[in-house]
């Protein structure tokens, strides 16, 4: 396997950085989750688009330019022969001293990683996931805005730790009013009577790239889909439940808390997204060329 590191391609066993960058010591960094499905990076500039939206909010200045950085993910595809993978972009603060201060780290460093990726298996997919509610609340946007996809991922983490605890594969996070925000890793939706409903991002969630191309792929199919808040007592009562997300694509949840969703099997306006999803992911407009 070789990555991109700070403009050269190396083999995985020397893909190394400081143990004084803030990445590593604080958290202090940025990533992008991206896929490429048939030799085409999906959703390549939305992704860039969004990196460089992160990079803004924590005063970040990304060492290239966003036609460089798409190149960098493209050749990082190319160059270990994959059409098919999952895409792990990453700009931490930098080399700096052990104070916390931005300002002490001159050089951003830069990496890049393509690899295979699988979640969940096909049966998972064909009879959904139990899921838990975790206890551990989402930051405000007021505290740190979820939008921004930064490495400190403890408060994801902690959620997950629970899930691993109670033998779930995903715990849903709550805002600190109660209101469904996202899982762990996921943007979550449900589906009462005909209707696709998923949380707005001011609640607290991320602005999922494929979160979008599941709206677009609802309109496209004629099903209403509306960013509307809801608790747990609607996910409870939902005829269907689902996640979505880079890795994950789109995937039924059959029961929450103990709770069976619907049928408690994967549903059939959660099948025909997936469906829609997979056949949109397959097409040219998809995303940006490999080869």
């Amino acid at each position: 396997m070789k990555i991109f590191l700070d403009g050269k391609y190396v083999d995985e066993a020397q893909a190394t950085i400081s143990v004084f960058d803030h990445g590593v010591l604080y958290g202090d960094g940025i990533f992008e989750g991206i896929r490429a499905y048939n030799g085409r990076v999906f959703r390549l500039d939305e992704h860039i688009d969004r990196l460089f939206m992160a990079a803004t909010a924590i005063c970040l200045v990304i060492p290239y330019t966003k036609k460089e950085m798409a190149e960098i993910i493209v050749n990082t595809c190319k160059i270990n022969n994959l059409s098919d993978c999952y895409v792990r972009l990453v700009i931490t603060r930098g080399k700096g001293d052990l104070g916390i201060s931005p300002t002490k780290c001159p050089k951003p460093t830069t990496f890049c990683i393509a690899t295979s990726i699988a979640l969940y298996t096909t049966e998972m997919y064909e009879n959904g996931i139990a899921v838990i509610t975790a206890m551990q609340r989402r930051n405000k946007p007021s505290t740190i805005d979820p939008q921004i996809k930064s490495l400190n991922y403890l408060n994801n983490i902690l959620a997950k730790i629970e899930a691993n605890r109670l033998g779930a594969p995903e715990a849903l996070m709550l805002n600190h009013d109660g209101i469904v925000c996202e899982a762990t890793g996921d943007n979550v939706y449900i589906v009462k009577d005909n209707v696709v409903y998923t949380p707005p991002i001011y609640v607290g969630c991320l602005d999922g790239i494929t979160r979008k191309v599941i709206i677009e792929c609802c309109e496209k199919l004629g099903i209403k889909i509306c960013e509307r808040q809801f608790t747990l007592f609607n996910v409870y009562n939902a005829d269907e439940c689902f996640l979505s997300g880079t890795a994950a694509e789109a995937i039924a949840v059959t029961s929450v808390d103990g709770r069976t969703i619907g049928t408690g099997k994967c549903g059939p306006i959660t099948a025909k997204i997936l469906e829609a999803f997979r056949a949109y992911a397959k097409t040219e407009e998809c995303g940006t060329k490999i080869q």
